[in-house]
């Protein structure tokens, strides 16, 4: 009798017809064109090499097996959707190695999910269903037991490898991660950045070759004689306030009438206030940002900065620059210090006390922690305390109930929104800024109040985005584009406000040239009138130059930067990518040279090789 083909009976065949559904959904979320001929020719390959392994090496167990490397792959498409979604990239085993902080930060992964990137599961569900029930578990032994003629699988095995190897070697050399990915296959992207971390180690420059001067060189600063402001606020206190996930086109924002952020509008107009100036964060974020301002120096490539050796290392910063010109220097956050590995960090940077959730209690929680009203109602009466001493002190304050997914209780409502934005992660965004808002003005209020904000600089800027790009749906773009005027890009997405109370009043309303957190430090060093010269660092003092150089690190390919018109993405080299205006986020020519392009390589690979190679601490080295 003749048998019919019955693909069942081929399991190489039907998990290889699954996952191709699976890697479809992966391409239609990730890249721009979705899933083409190239999905074939890129991710079938892989697949059919591990399922061969198994047809070679299995001769018990064998769907088992299958079913095993169904869900491993199944996890990694997941993976590389859900993290697409919030960061805009491809997720490698970087972040993976990061997947313990999604326990802590769940409603914010979970927020992101769309219910068709489910489906990705039903196999899984389905053959597990099927294999606890006995008369299935005996068919599927019986069809596992069938094995691939063995000519027949050395040749699926040799063509698989071949091809995978032609899609990975050509496009090894592109500098967009997203490209590379799309080029060679996504399961190809993740094994070949395994392999390629660890046999091809970043050189490190020789420490003789850090210099200020060569870091000047790179960003075209010429340092002033007589710095223009220096010790306008010598002997005040430094109050820095970062503000989560605030991005720049909240200030002067309406909607239907009301002011979204109407105390730090009026911050905005009464004080000076840098309109161009944008996030140096990483994967890291928050922490990313105060290591940044804090530093001076760049985030590492591929992982946050607290979770990297830069926290074994005694680093130059701001607390160690203020406590030698005899400040005490402190820092205030509602979440536990142990996430994202603060207490490392204000370790490696010098702060004399940290306070967290062990001083906050967790009343009122929103996000994380307490709620910013209680951050600033607690802070206050530490700060006056503290300028009642002697000695002028550091803080640095740290907000967070608008965190995404940026949900706050409705009793915090403090503004009425239109229809449109209910329940949209834009109209989440905006309630969730207007109630920090308002806890912001009672801070202010209770500062002016105490005398504290006489006596200090305090500055206050963005942390990182915080409308991701890629999550946004069709309408809320549609809703973006009329509140802003434009469409909504790279250029909105990570320009943050900066904005500089000093007591002095000498400082200029607007400052229009491009900034960012690198250059805080140098910035209000300026300020106090405490000398940087003899600690590196890769910002530049805001109020004395005319021109930058910002790389942009992990939210868009490498090499990718924001220069004094444009904000350019790397293509496939420089040559081919793209520069978008920094006023309206459209494509413009002639926005960057292929000189700024390579000096931006530069000077990631200084600050790098710089901090590699400081000496690890005592106490560190002890512990070893």
């Amino acid at each position: 009798m003749k048998q019919h083909f019955d693909i069942r009976n081929k399991p190489i065949l039907l998990f290889t017809f699954v996952l191709l559904l699976k890697s479809a959904v992966a391409w239609y979320v990730v890249f721009n064109d979705g899933p083409n001929w190239g999905t074939l020719l890129t991710e079938i390959p892989f697949f059919l090499i591990v399922f061969s392994l198994i047809e070679w090496l299995a001769s018990k167990r064998k769907i088992l097996y299958y079913m095993v490397a169904n869900l491993f792959i199944t996890l990694i498409y997941f993976a590389v959707l859900m993290y697409y979604k919030y960061y805009g990239v491809i997720a490698t085993y970087h972040a993976l190695q990061q997947a313990d902080k999604v326990t802590k930060v769940g409603e914010s992964t979970y927020s992101l999910i769309t219910p068709y990137y489910l489906f990705i599961f039903v196999d899984v569900v389905f053959f597990l269903f099927l294999m606890f029930r006995p008369k299935y578990i005996s068919l599927w032994k019986q069809r596992g037991a069938v094995r691939i003629s063995r000519p027949v699988l050395s040749v699926i095995t040799a063509v698989s490898f071949g091809l995978c190897i032609f899609n990975v070697w050509p496009n090894h050399a592109s500098m967009n991660e997203t490209k590379k990915a799309e080029s060679m296959g996504i399961l190809n992207y993740e094994v070949y950045t395994l392999f390629a971390d660890t046999t091809e180690k970043e050189e490190l420059i020789d420490s003789k070759e850090i210099t200020q001067s060569a870091v000047n060189d790179l960003k075209g600063i010429t340092v002033p004689g007589s710095p223009q402001y220096f010790a306008a606020d010598r002997g005040k206190n430094l109050i820095m306030v970062q503000m989560e996930s605030f991005q720049n086109f909240l200030i002067g924002l309406t909607i239907d009438g009301q002011e979204i952020t109407p105390n730090i509008n009026k911050l905005a107009r009464e004080n000076t206030y840098f309109n161009h100036f944008y996030t140096n964060a990483g994967q890291g974020t928050t922490s990313d940002a105060e290591f940044v301002v804090n530093t001076s120096f760049y985030v590492p490539k591929n992982e946050p900065a607290t979770s990297s050796g830069y926290m074994n290392k005694s680093l130059p910063s701001l607390p160690g620059l203020l406590k030698a010109n005899g400040y005490a220097t402190y820092t205030f956050h509602t979440n536990s210090a142990d996430f994202w590995n603060r207490k490392a960090l204000y370790q490696a940077i010098g702060f004399d006390k940290y306070y967290d959730q062990s001083f906050y209690g967790d009343d009122d929680h929103i996000a994380f922690g307490s709620s910013d009203e209680v951050l600033f109602a607690k802070t206050v009466p530490e700060l006056a305390a503290l300028d009642e001493r002697e000695e002028p002190f550091y803080a640095m304050v740290i907000s967070m109930s608008a965190h995404h997914p940026f949900r706050i209780p409705e009793e915090k409502y403090q503004m009425t929104l239109p229809e449109q934005y209910e329940g949209t992660l834009l109209g989440n965004y905006i309630r969730a800024q207007n109630y920090a808002d308002y806890a912001m003005g009672q801070f202010l209020e209770e500062l002016k109040a105490s005398g504290v904000w006489d006596d200090s600089l305090v500055v206050f800027y963005g942390d990182h985005q915080g409308v991701p790009l890629y999550t946004l749906g069709d309408d809320e773009k549609t809703g973006l584009k009329e509140l802003i005027g434009h469409e909504y890009g790279y250029a909105d997405l990570f320009n943050i406000p900066f904005i500089v109370h000093s007591p002095s009043g000498e400082l200029p309303a607007v400052i229009g040239q491009a900034g960012g957190q690198v250059d805080i430090l140098p910035t209000v060093a300026n300020l106090l009138g405490v000398s940087v010269e003899q600690q590196l660092h890769f910002g530049e003092d805001l109020l004395n130059q005319q021109t930058n150089l910002l790389p942009v690190r992990h939210f868009l390919p490498t090499g990718s930067f924001i220069n004094d018109s444009s904000v350019y993405v790397t293509g496939e080299a420089y040559a081919d990518g793209t520069n978008y205006s920094r006023t309206d986020n459209s494509i413009i020519a002639g926005g960057s040279t292929e000189a700024q392009f390579n000096a931006v390589q530069r000077l990631l690979s200084l600050s790098n090789s710089y901090l590699e190679q400081l000496p690890d601490r005592p106490d560190v080295a002890a512990e070893e």
